[in-house]
């Protein structure tokens, strides 16, 4: 599987044709049988719990963060920062009519969680692109201390109160929508970059 997505190979069938030109290093890359085929490979796939992979990812995406821990950051930020968001991936409905999207299109979402500091990915999650962006924020574990990064889409009041209950901190972008009224200017120097510091009080009931 390593070597499928390492050599940018499609298909069992693109994959078993690069293998047998090596035949000679299929021991080194840990091949234990001299005859490679797409059954042996496709039984071989089935037959290995998925937890085996999400395991070794997760020891090798520690690895890397110690790796990171002494490299110089632009912020000077002591707290992890993770910046959270998704892409629509989209695929042909034809072929994928599984994954409807829209009346006339495909598509799934990938959900990412990365870490901005050393730019490794530490939650991903694929669902129907037709799922809300917010919806995947129950999912995060969240990290004491931590500063979450996300965009308007996951604007939700209750969710983002869990996150404060966390004892973590959010960086979200105000919908034109939000009813909100300030109570108090704090001075700011506008050279930083900075335009407002406000303490407000949101307005509807409902929030």
């Amino acid at each position: 599987m390593l070597f499928s997505q390492l050599a940018s190979k499609k298909s069992l069938r693109a994959t078993i044709l690069s293998l047998t030109f090596m035949k000679h290093k299929l021991y080194q890359m840990g091949f234990r049988c001299k005859n490679i085929s797409r059954n042996n490979l496709s039984n071989a796939n089935n037959s290995r719990d998925w937890r085996i992979f999400h395991d070794y990812s997760q020891s090798l995406i520690k690895r890397a963060q110690e790796l990171y821990e002494n490299e110089i950051f632009d912020l000077e930020v002591p707290n992890n920062i993770y910046a959270f968001d998704s892409t629509i991936i989209d695929l042909c409905l034809s072929v994928f009519d599984w994954a409807v999207f829209r009346t006339t299109k495909a598509g799934i979402k990938l959900h990412t969680l990365l870490d901005v500091k050393t730019n490794i990915p530490l939650f991903i999650d694929i669902t129907h692109a037709i799922l809300s962006d917010v919806k995947k924020l129950d999912d995060l574990i969240l990290e004491a201390n931590a500063i979450y990064v996300i965009d308007r889409a996951y604007l939700d009041f209750l969710r983002l109160w869990r996150i404060n209950l966390a004892d973590a901190f959010f960086i979200i972008r105000q919908k034109s929508n939000t009813s909100l009224r300030r109570v108090y200017s704090h001075p700011v120097d506008k050279s930083t970059g900075l335009k407002y510091n406000q303490t407000v009080m949101l307005c509807s009931k409902k929030a």
